[in-house]
């Protein structure tokens, strides 16, 4: 409920809205895990670990789950600092404030071993903007060398990336690659405070015949770009910011759910409709006295550019308060960067970001997009990559002055009126790193 003319309460407790992103894969693809010829009710891998486990692992890190839904290929957690995301054969956990996300990850490859029969992990990758408030961050939070030496204690092969200014927004990334000890270049974590695995051992101490099969798997699936783009976000204009306080309750009047209020926000502030509604599963939260929090997952194959087709997700976070604002924006649906000619399309790479940052208003923001691809080495290559397309795309949206409706026909504002004053931005930085099997495109922007 949005509060109008209503003074916005100031909390004198700053709260850390960057958000710590921890993403396990322990198979190549779904095709990949022990039972995927075996479903449990339609369901494999990681997705047969009882919620109630992962609830257990989430005590770990000091979150709570709020909500689930449950899609075709993806469990989605709303929780109370961020959400996690659960696939057959990966699992995504993001959270912010002072929660502990790597002290969850010893117990995560624990889980996954011993529900899933997956001993070992593919790649791993960890990333975070910059904190706003360090100094409050608790356990190997506190300092990101201290973040590398957790992971370096567990990933014999990991490597740590600072992208962006080190005195301004920068963003941190430790990925680990496909080591060379098991039949799919799985790496066997060690971590001698929680368990030790053989890479060659299944659970019950046989051979493990199951990597030979899996590597044949492997070889006969085409390549699945993976795809993520994050709008990381600070200064919320406050006409932004309102929107996420609750109003004050009306005497006698019955009260309304935080879900039940997170969708009518959802709805008066364009989120709906960022993507077609019609292919797009809700699960939002507002928090009391302020906050907000969603995941939605996503139907798409119409309006890509490669033909492919699954189910992907977006997860938005938003800390409205006065001095350290912040929203965070995360999706994994491949975006083309042509223009998208139907409103029932999936939206194009500049369309997004536009009605993204129209919705939010920052001051600042960093916009990353993670994308792998099929020769997995850091060569280059002759042409234009995807990353350099990005970033035009990224410049574009930001710097240009053009009117972008929503999949509705109305302006991001739901008020049904276009807007033709645009807030405007200036680049200010600019980076491409290639990795061994990922490109990255890294750029900041402040209002102008």
């Amino acid at each position: 409920m949005a509060v109008g003319d209503y003074h916005l309460p100031y909390t004198s407790t700053p709260f850390e809205g960057p958000e710590k992103l921890l993403e396990i894969w322990f198979a190549p693809s779904p095709a990949c895990v022990p039972d995927a010829h075996a479903p449990k009710n339609g369901r494999i891998g990681l997705r047969n670990v009882p919620k109630q486990v992962w609830e257990d692992m989430l005590d770990i890190v000091k979150c709570k789950v709020l909500s689930v839904i449950e899609g075709e290929e993806t469990d989605a957690y709303l929780l109370s600092e961020s959400s996690l995301f659960v696939f057959s054969h990966r699992i995504i956990l993001k959270t912010c404030g002072t929660t502990l996300n790597l002290l969850g990850l010893p117990r995560i490859l624990e889980i996954a071993h011993k529900f899933a029969s997956l001993p070992s992990v593919y790649r791993c990758f960890y990333s975070r903007k910059s904190f706003m408030f360090p100094e409050r961050q608790l356990g190997p939070h506190r300092e990101w060398k201290d973040e590398v030496s957790f992971l370096d204690a567990i990933f014999p092969n990991g490597a740590a990336y600072t992208v962006g200014k080190v005195n301004g927004d920068h963003w941190l990334l430790y990925l680990t690659t496909p080591g060379q000890y098991g039949a799919n270049g799985e790496t066997t974590p060690s971590s001698p405070n929680s368990f030790s695995l053989s890479p060659l051992q299944s659970e019950n101490g046989e051979e493990n015949e199951i990597n030979q099969t899996l590597q044949n798997v492997e070889t006969d699936t085409p390549f699945t770009q993976d795809y993520t783009i994050e709008i990381l976000m600070s200064n919320l204009s406050h006409k932004a910011r309102e929107s996420f306080f609750l109003a004050p309750p009306v005497q006698d009047a019955p009260s309304e759910s935080p879900s039940v209020i997170g969708r009518t926000v959802s709805s008066t502030i364009g989120i709906s409709d960022l993507f077609p509604p019609h292919l797009t599963t809700l699960d939002a939260y507002a928090f009391d006295p302020c906050g907000y929090s969603s995941n939605a997952l996503l139907k798409w194959g119409d309006g890509i550019e490669d033909g492919h087709s699954g189910e992907g997700y977006y997860t938005i976070h938003v800390t409205p308060e006065e001095g350290w604002s912040y929203a965070s924006f995360e999706c994994n649906v491949p975006l083309s960067t042509s223009s998208s000619s139907s409103a029932k399309n999936i939206p194009d790479l500049h369309t997004l970001i536009r009605r993204v940052v129209d919705i939010f208003q920052p001051g600042r923001l960093s916009l990353t997009l993670f994308i792998s691809n099929a020769n997995n080495n850091a060569e280059e290559d002759e042409g234009e990559t995807a990353v350099e397309v990005a970033q035009r795309t990224f410049k574009s949206a930001l710097t240009a002055q053009r009117p972008v409706s929503c999949s509705s026909g109305d302006s991001v504002t739901g008020d049904g009126s276009e807007q033709n004053d645009r807030m405007l931005y200036k680049r200010t930085d600019k980076i491409n790193y290639q990795f061994g099997g990922y490109n990255l495109a890294f750029a900041s922007f402040e209002l102008r």
